[in-house]
């Protein structure tokens, strides 16, 4: 990682860009609080997984809860201004906020401003914060996506687990459905495995249309953890492939050597190297091995429901 402020910590650098009470879009204040808080290019770079921009997703979080708890206005649509009450966040907390300590300050009677009172119910006096919501750091979006990461993770180990337990001529099969998942057979293309006694060092071939004309040939090596796909195994393929076709698909359950490595990088033949890690990634991708467990919806405002 590198070192991003949680969302929390993009909540009084937003306040005090906003703080001159001008009415300023949201395209406008998000460069402004990268640069106030001197963000670098690595961490403006950094991306979720949904492909979006980490600090981005968190001013957005920071600027949703700052205005639910009225510290923010919105006069119209994607635009915002600061209120008396977020002037006096920053007054309160200038070097920085959690969500718990404005949490506590909303709920003080004895305090001059009122945050939260409508959101959130008052604690009992034994009532203490949970381990949880001290060290969360995460935006609910990014704690989704991590948990499903940790799951994916957890599927993929156990994924080429099952791949190495199987017999080679599942595993074969398996690799020719991953491809046709892939779209590699086409709208009307075929997939099959060849015959084990007389593959010739081709295990699979996708025919991409209906003549078979542009194929795709693959060779799958179900190979425990610790053993690796070498250089004379890729150099059998190409032979395997010379007269047939100028490019192929080498699929293991382990991973390929550096000799191996380098000898495809450089091979006149085209030769395309899926490892392991690669392997269980792109099955869970397309869905081959699966099935979906449970769905779960994010839902957002629809702004133009209420222009």
């Amino acid at each position: 990682m590198s070192g991003l402020p949680t969302w929390e910590g993009f909540m009084i650098p937003t306040l005090k860009v906003l703080s001159d009470g001008k009415v300023r879009h949201w395209r406008e204040f998000r460069p402004l609080v990268a640069d106030l808080m001197g963000l670098s290019e690595e961490q403006r770079g950094e991306k979720l997984p949904s492909g979006d921009y980490t600090y981005l997703n968190r001013i957005g979080w920071a600027v949703s809860f700052l205005t639910n708890i009225g510290a923010l206005d919105r006069p119209r649509r994607a635009h915002y201004q600061i209120t008396p009450a977020g002037t006096d966040l920053i007054t309160i907390f200038p070097n920085g906020a959690r969500e718990r300590d404005i949490k506590v300050l909303g709920l003080d009677p004895a305090s001059p401003i009122r945050l939260y009172e409508s959101t959130v119910k008052r604690p009992t006096k034994t009532a203490q914060p949970t381990p949880d919501e001290e060290s969360s750091s995460m935006t609910p979006l990014e704690q989704v996506q991590s948990g499903i990461d940790r799951i994916n993770q957890d599927v993929a180990t156990e994924l080429l687990a099952r791949l190495q337990g199987k017999e080679p001529a599942f595993f074969e099969q398996a690799v020719v459905q991953l491809l046709l998942a892939m779209g590699y057979g086409g709208t009307t293309g075929t997939g099959s495995v060849t015959q084990l006694s007389n593959d010739g060092g081709i295990d699979g071939v996708i025919d991409q249309d209906v003549l078979g004309l542009n194929r795709v040939y693959i060779q799958a090596k179900r190979y425990a953890q610790g053993n690796t796909v070498g250089r004379p195994d890729l150099q059998a393929f190409v032979g395997a492939l010379s007269g047939k076709a100028d490019s192929g698909v080498f699929i293991t359950t382990s991973r390929f050597s550096e000799g191996a490595t380098i000898y495809a990088q450089n091979v006149p033949t085209r030769i395309i190297l899926i490892d392991g890690q690669r392997l269980t990634s792109l099955m869970i991708r397309y869905g081959v091995g699966v099935q979906i467990r449970q769905t779960y919806h994010a839902v957002d405002i629809d702004e133009d429901f209420f222009e």
